[in-house]
């Protein structure tokens, strides 16, 4: 496994599905902020290929208010390096458990069918909400003929956003995150960002974030996990690691690919309370934070919402400590 950090970088315009970016957010393989939590799932519209690759997102898009565009932002292209994300289930029925089916595609337009293993898993695929509301990481399985499903079961009408990392077979191939829009059909209401925080509630668990997400710098982020107001210091490894954080970014879901500093096993690494990473936002902006964590036997996932550099709003880059309850469980 990779320590530190690692960013999946994808640039390209987003086609907004209901005609209006929102944001993202909730919980990983189910997780819907201030809702009862969703059974985890252990598997695990058309967006414009084109677009620079480090794209200057407008002020309304999240994007920057200070200019700190010094790191590339990340997925927002349906088609890089050679390879392309196809969506075949474009759309589906709020509150209707489905199927969802795509293939990863080369230049010639055949369909991968090898991959190299990541924190134990092929692909990698991510779901998220433009109202940050609602967010998972799913596992799905990949048939012989390159074709990947999963069974997802949305709890609101409106835009996603699906992200599939992953990294082709050989030895010169490059890890990507490719995106597309999923459409969710139904009564649509849009939900409001949650306020910044810096303690999230989880299942049972208290979890706070110390430390602030700067443009363009590398920044420790320091996240403890308690419960029942006593440390939680046995942690059990989860894909390989006592912790996974997903950052995206509010209005075009730029994604970061954060990895902790430290293994299982390293000799230094501790199973808790404390997992630290170290991440880079590509700019100003505000961002919505999900850590997965494991601890007797179950995943949990817990969310933040943070605003690195001069986000509108934003005195400082370091959340407030608003808490927030979340349930959820990772990947």
């Amino acid at each position: 496994m990779h320590t530190g950090l690692r960013i999946t970088a994808f640039a390209a315009a987003l086609a907004a599905t209901f005609g209006t970016a929102y944001g993202v957010g909730a919980g990983v393989d189910p997780i819907v902020a201030d809702s009862a939590p969703a059974p985890h799932e252990e598997h695990g519209e058309r967006d414009d290929p084109g677009g620079p690759d480090e794209p200057s997102p407008r002020p309304e898009e999240g994007g920057g208010h200070g200019g700190h565009e010094s790191t590339p932002a990340g997925g927002l292209q349906i088609s890089e390096g050679g390879y392309t994300l196809d969506l075949a289930t474009p759309h589906v029925t709020a509150g209707q458990r489905t199927e969802l089916r795509f293939t990863v595609r080369d230049g010639s337009g055949d369909a991968v069918t090898a991959y190299r293993r990541e924190h134990e898993k092929e692909l990698h695929l991510v779901l998220a909400s433009r109202d940050l509301v609602t967010y998972r990481h799913l596992h799905p399985t990949r048939a012989a003929d390159g074709t990947w499903s999963t069974p997802v079961d949305l709890p609101a009408a409106g835009g996603y956003r699906v992200f599939a990392d992953f990294t082709p077979a050989g030895e010169d191939a490059e890890n990507l995150t490719l995106g597309a829009d999923l459409a969710a059909s139904g009564r649509y209401e849009p939900a409001r960002l949650p306020a910044p925080n810096a303690t999230a509630r989880v299942d049972g668990y208290q979890v706070e974030l110390d430390g602030s997400l700067r443009p363009g710098r590398a920044s420790e982020l320091k996240l403890k996990v308690s419960r029942d107001g006593e440390p939680v210091r046995d942690l059990q490894p989860y894909l390989g690691a006592y912790g996974h954080l997903v950052a995206l970014r509010a209005g075009d879901l730029a994604h970061l690919h954060v990895h902790p500093n430290g293994e299982p096993g390293d000799g230094a690494t501790e199973p808790g309370p404390e997992i630290s990473f170290t991440a880079t936002a590509p700019s100003d902006g505000t961002y919505r934070l999900f850590l997965d964590f494991r601890h007797r036997g179950e995943v949990h996932t817990a969310a933040f919402t943070v605003r690195a550099g001069s986000a509108p709003g934003a005195t400082e880059p370091a959340p407030t400590a608003t808490p927030e309850h979340t349930d959820g469980h990772g990947h």
